[in-house]
Order: C-alpha cells, then sequence, then structure tokens
C-alpha cells in the first residue's frame, strides 16, 4: 500500500531534501545547459498553440532518448496530425486547470493522451508531452526517477493513475519543504530525483567521490 500524505512524516520529507539540493545542484553542473534546448522550444510553441503535433511528439522521443524502431511509431505518424492536435488540445488543456489539484490534474492529462499510440504503457513520454505543456506545474517521470523514489522510501507503485499519484507527491514535497522549496518547480524536483536516480543512495549518506 502506497503512503498517503499523513502517512510521510516531516522527518521523512527532511531526509529527502537533504537529497535533493545538492542533487539539483549536480543536475546543473553536470548536464549540459543545451541538453534542454528541444524541450523549451517545444514548451513554448505548446504555449503559444495550444496542443503539441506529431513533429513535437518526435521531437521529446528523441529528447527522452526513446527508441523510434517500435510499432507506436508507426502507428502514430500514420494518424493526421489534426487527430494528434485534437487529442493533445485537450490534455493540455486539462494540465493546465488550476481549478484541479496538481496530481487530479496530471491523471487527467494521462488519462487524455493514453487516446494516442506510444501512450497507452509506461509514462517517460506521456509525461515529457504533459510537462511541455505545463512546464511550471508538471514534471517528467521515468526509470531513473522511479529508482530515486525507491532509495528514498518514498513509495510509487505502477498501478493504474501512477502518474497522477506521482505528481501528488512532488506537490506534497513542494508544500511541505519549507524554506528549502522556494524558488522550486515539479520540474526541478524532477531533475533532481534524475539524477539522484543515476547514482541511488539512502538519505544521510555521503555523496559518491568518484
Amino acid at each position: 500500500m502506497e503512503k498517503s500524505r499523513e502517512a510521510t512524516t516531516g522527518e521523512e520529507f527532511a531526509a529527502v531534501w537533504d537529497v535533493l539540493a545538492p542533487a539539483r545542484a549536480g543536475y546543473l553542473a553536470g548536464v549540459s545547459p543545451h541538453y534542454d534546448e528541444v524541450f523549451h522550444e517545444v514548451a513554448q510553441r505548446t504555449e503559444h498553440t495550444g496542443s503539441l503535433g506529431k513533429t513535437d511528439v518526435a521531437v521529446l522521443a528523441v529528447w527522452k532518448r526513446l527508441s523510434a524502431r517500435t510499432r507506436w511509431v508507426s502507428a502514430l505518424m500514420s494518424l493526421p496530425d489534426t487527430q494528434v492536435r485534437q487529442v493533445t488540445e485537450r490534455a493540455v488543456t486539462a494540465v493546465r486547470d488550476t481549478a484541479l489539484p496538481r496530481g487530479e490534474a496530471a491523471r487527467a492529462g494521462r488519462g487524455i493522451i493514453w487516446e494516442l499510440p506510444g501512450f497507452r504503457t509506461g509514462d517517460a513520454l506521456a509525461s515529457a508531452v504533459l510537462t511541455a505543456a505545463a512546464p511550471q506545474r508538471m514534471a517528467v517521470y521515468d526509470r531513473r526517477v522511479q529508482r530515486a523514489l525507491d532509495t528514498l522510501g518514498l513509495t510509487l507503485t505502477p498501478t493504474p493513475g501512477r502518474y497522477g499519484r506521482y505528481l501528488q507527491l512532488l506537490d506534497d514535497l513542494l508544500r511541505r519543504g519549507g524554506a528549502r522549496a522556494d524558488g522550486w518547480t515539479a520540474r526541478d524536483i524532477d531533475t533532481a530525483l534524475y539524477w539522484t536516480g543515476a547514482t541511488p543512495r539512502r538519505p544521510g549518506t555521503a555523496p559518491p567521490t568518484s
């Protein structure tokens, strides 16, 4: 059973932030400042268009370093771009809906984008698309993030609705992080988790020296 907000203590969240802050600094220092340029370009384009087309999805697949030699790519590319945009426009509207809590908005957007080929299993590409749609609100999920969550003792199971629960968890971290969360977005946390997932360790232990 997953931990609820009430089941996670303030001490546990504090221990998580002890890891997130240096991990975020490590990510900024260790990753080329140019790597995320294509992501920001798609996000800026989506800000104006309100939807993502096949070209945008293809760019994000490369950004996430996913294989394009799969059946879903052929299925997606066989759809009219107008159909892809009709689906993604609804997903964009859902994740930008500030009347919904972050986790519920994420769940709604994920449920909509499920309609497209390539988005029915896993959350890596779907989360990239939804984060490009609302970069100040959503966050990217992948195997490194999951590894970091496991290392930090934050339970997130692969049962249906995982992306919504993931964003709820990040929302909890932001709300309960105190001064250490000032200026952070959910996207900042996901990059810290991504970096932590590359070199997992228990909270309170020293970072690797090599």
